[in-house]
């Protein structure tokens, strides 16, 4: 879990994920894990913070590496409401 965190560009070091999961403030699919090393897979739902924010995201793929921004990008679909996002016509 850590490992992908870093592949996917959430944070800048795999130690930083792996505090992250130390710290009780990751859940996967809805349950708290303290295991850095905790499995992971397609389908599986993330939510942690980062920074200000609580991010809830699905993941689509397992990286290989930790290659570019947009290539991480793929790796994942966020699942927060976009503050930004314009205002559904009615």
């Amino acid at each position: 879990m850590d490992k992908w965190l870093w592949q996917a560009r959430f944070f800048k070091t795999r130690a930083l994920a792996a505090n992250l999961a130390e710290s009780g403030h990751l859940r996967i699919n809805g349950q708290p894990t303290r295991k850095p090393g905790a499995g992971v897979g397609e389908g599986d739902v993330l939510t942690f913070p980062q920074g200000t924010r609580i991010r809830v995201i699905r993941i689509l793929a397992l990286g290989l590496r930790r290659g570019p921004a947009p290539e991480a990008q793929m790796l994942y679909l966020d699942l927060d409401a976009r503050e930004d996002a314009p205002e559904p016509l009615e």
